[in-house]
C-alpha cells in the first residue's frame, strides 16, 4: 500500500461499529483481493480494477486532501457523480476523516441543486466535469460551499463556477497514502437524501452503527449479525471469495450504495457501470461471473428481461444467484417473465427505504398485492397512537430499534416521522399496510399518493400493477386529478410497449375491471412516449400529476 510501517494500520485503536473502521479491518485482512471493478464505457474495454489495498490507499489520499483543504469532522461533502471509482473513493475518504458524505441527484438542474446544496449544508462538492454548468449556476445560492473537486474535464464553453474547482486527479496525487485519522465512533453520521419524487428531497440522518445494522444487516443481511465489530474481519478471514456484487442502479440512490457497502463488508468484489445499459449489464454478468445484481423496480428489470428475451438471448448467466430490487415494487407480470427466462435465479422483491434500511422481502404470491415477510423490527401501527394494529386493520408501516435520528434541517418533519414508544426509537414510514394473523404484511401504497375518489381510497401501486399486466402496456403511473363530483378521479399515465398499438382507453378499463373493484379503475388514460422515473427507477408522481392534469 505504500504505507509507512508506523501508520499503515491503525494499530492499538479499537474498531467500532463505524463504517470506515469496519472497511479498514477488511482491507487489512484481504489487502490483495480484488475489491472494485468499474467499467466506464462497457464494451470498449475501458475498465479500472482496484484491490482492497489500492482502494484504501486511493481513499486515504483523497481524505488527506479534504482534511488539508479545511473539511472538518461533521461537515458535509456532496457527491454529485455518476457511478465510478471516484464516488466510492470519495465516500470512504469522507468517512475516514469523519466528514459526512451526501448523495446528490445528478438529474437536478441548477435551481434544484441550489436547494439541496443549501439544505444539506455542503461545504465541499465532488462533481463530474459534465455537470460544470449546473454547478456554476447553483453555487451563488449556496454560500457555505467553499471547496470544489472536479472529476474529468468540463464541456467546451461551459461557464466556470465562482469557486475554482481543483482537478480530482491533482487532489488525489497531493494527498498522503497512509492512515493517520485518529479514532472514530459508531455515532459518526451518514446522510441519505431521498429522491424528492413526491416533494422536496429530505436528508435522512443516520448514526453509522444504526445504518450498519438496519441497512447492511450487521455484516450478514441473510444470516446472523456480528456481535462484535472485530467479528466482521474474522468472518472475512475465515471465508473465501467468489461473490460478485453488481450495483446496477446509480450510487446516488441509497439502495445501490448500501449494496456496494455490503459487498465490501463481505470482503468480496463490487462491480459498477457508469450508467445503466441493459445489454451491457448482461454482458458484464457473463464476463465478471456476477453472482448478485441489485436494481430498482420494473424500470430496470423490464429492459433486462427484454434484452434476455431478444438480442442477448443465450447470454451465460450461470453464475447469477440473485437479482434483488428495492425502492420500487416489481410487478407480477415482470416477475413471471423473468422467472421463465432464468428459473434458477432467486428474484428478491425487497421492501425498504432511506428511513428504515431493510424491512422484508415479498412473498411469491401472485395477484394478492405486495405481501411481505418482514423482520422482527417491523410492524404495522396506528399512525396516531403508534400502537400495533389488529390483523386486517389498515395502518402505517413502522420500524423500531436501529432507526435514523431524524431529517437534517427539518425538525417539524422529524417530529411527525420519528417517535419513542416504551423507551424504543421508532420511524413511521409513509406506506399504508395491513397485517394478517400470521404476521404477513400487505403494503397498500404510499399514504401521500393515496387517491380519495368519492370517499373510497385508491392506492396507485395496485392500479399500476393491473395496468402493467396488459400485453400492450410497458409502464404506467397512476395519480389523482381534481374532480368536481368525486373529489379526485383516478387517472393513468401509460407508456405503450414499443411497436404496440396503444389500446383504446375503454379496453384498458375493461382489462382493469377483471382485476380491480370498479372505483379503482382509471376514469381517464393519458398516453406518453416514456413514463418519467428517476435514474434509479423510482416513480416521479409530481410529473405524472402534471401530465394527468391535461387529461379530458
Amino acid at each position: 500500500m505504500g504505507l509507512p510501517p508506523s501508520t499503515g494500520r491503525r494499530s492499538n485503536v479499537a474498531v467500532d461499529y463505524n463504517l470506515a473502521d469496519l472497511f479498514e479491518s477488511v482491507v487489512d485482512t484481504v489487502p490483495a483481493r480484488e475489491a472494485l471493478v468499474h467499467l466506464d464505457h462497457p464494451g470498449d474495454g475501458t475498465e479500472r480494477r482496484l484491490t482492497y489495498a489500492a482502494l484504501d490507499e486511493a481513499a486515504n489520499r483523497l481524505a488527506h486532501h479534504l482534511r488539508d483543504s479545511g473539511v472538518r469532522p461533521g461537515e458535509h461533502v456532496g457527491l454529485h457523480l455518476y457511478n465510478g471509482v471516484a464516488y466510492l473513493q470519495t465516500l470512504w475518504a469522507c468517512l475516514k476523516i469523519r466528514a459526512v458524505p451526501v448523495n446528490v441527484n445528478y438529474r437536478y438542474v441548477a435551481g434544484e441543486l441550489a436547494y439541496l446544496y443549501r439544505d444539506a449544508d455542503l461545504v465541499a462538492l465532488v462533481f463530474d466535469g459534465e455537470f460544470t454548468e449546473r454547478v456554476a449556476g447553483a453555487l451563488p445560492e449556496a454560500p457555505a460551499l467553499r471547496h470544489l473537486l472536479r472529476v474529468g474535464a468540463p464541456p467546451e464553453g461551459a461557464p466556470e463556477p465562482g469557486v475554482a474547482p481543483v482537478p480530482f486527479a491533482e487532489a488525489e496525487a497531493s494527498g498522503a497514502p497512509w492512515r493517520d485519522f485518529g479514532p472514530r465512533s459508531g455515532d459518526d453520521r451518514f446522510v441519505i437524501y431521498t429522491g424528492g419524487t413526491t416533494g422536496m428531497p429530505k436528508g435522512v440522518l443516520w448514526r453509522q452503527e444504526d445504518l450498519f445494522f438496519a441497512g447492511l444487516g450487521g455484516g450478514a443481511p441473510t444470516g446472523e449479525p456480528v456481535k462484535r465489530p472485530e467479528e466482521l474481519a474474522e468472518r472475512v478471514a475465515a471465508g473465501g471469495e467468489g461473490l460478485v456484487f453488481f450495483a446496477a442502479a446509480p450510487l446516488m440512490h441509497g439502495t445501490s450504495t448500501l449494496t456496494a457497502l455490503i459487498g465490501f463488508d463481505f470482503g468480496q468484489k463490487v462491480v459498477l457501470h457508469r450508467k445503466f445499459t441493459p445489454v451491457e449489464v448482461l454482458r458484464t454478468v457473463a464476463k465478471e461471473r456476477v453472482t448478485g445484481v441489485s436494481l430498482v423496480g420494473d424500470a430496470m428489470l423490464r429492459p433486462l428481461v427484454d434484452a434476455l428475451a431478444g438480442p442477448l438471448r443465450g447470454t451465460d448467466c450461470s453464475s447469477l444467484l440473485t437479482v434483488s430490487s428495492s425502492g420500487a415494487v416489481l410487478s407480477d407480470t415482470v416477475r413471471e417473465e423473468f422467472a421463465a427466462l432464468l428459473p434458477g435465479v432467486a428474484l428478491l422483491n425487497n421492501f425498504g427505504s432511506s428511513e428504515s434500511g431493510f424491512n422484508g422481502t415479498a412473498t411469491e404470491d401472485r395477484g394478492r398485492g405486495f405481501r411481505l415477510r418482514v423482520n422482527a423490527r417491523t410492524a404495522v401501527v396506528d399512525p396516531v397512537t403508534h400502537e400495533p394494529v389488529p390483523p386486517g386493520t389498515p395502518g402505517r408501516v413502522a420500524q423500531r430499534g436501529h432507526v435514523p435520528l431524524g431529517y437534517h434541517n427539518d425538525p417539524a418533519k422529524s417530529a411527525e416521522t420519528f417517535f419513542r414508544l416504551r423507551g424504543e426509537r421508532w420511524v413511521l414510514l409513509g406506506d399504508m399496510a395491513t397485517v394478517d394473523a400470521e404476521g404477513v404484511v400487505t403494503v397498500l401504497g404510499r399514504g401521500s399518493q393515496c387517491i380519495n375518489t368519492g370517499g373510497e381510497k385508491v392506492y396507485p401501486e395496485e392500479v399500476e400493477q393491473a395496468l402493467k399486466a396488459h400485453p400492450a402496456v410497458y409502464d404506467a403511473l397512476v395519480t389523482g386529478v381534481p374532480d368536481a363530483r368525486w373529489g379526485q378521479r383516478v387517472t393513468a399515465v401509460v407508456q405503450p410497449r414499443e411497436g404496440a398499438t396503444p389500446p383504446p382507453p375503454e379496453a384498458l378499463r375493461a382489462h382493469c375491471r377483471t382485476r380491480l373493484a370498479g372505483y379503482k379503475v382509471p376514469r381517464a388514460v393519458v398516453y406518453t412516449d416514456r413514463v418519467r422515473r428517476s435514474p434509479s427507477g423510482k416513480a416521479d408522481y409530481r410529473w405524472a400529476r402534471e401530465v394527468a392534469a391535461g387529461a379530458p
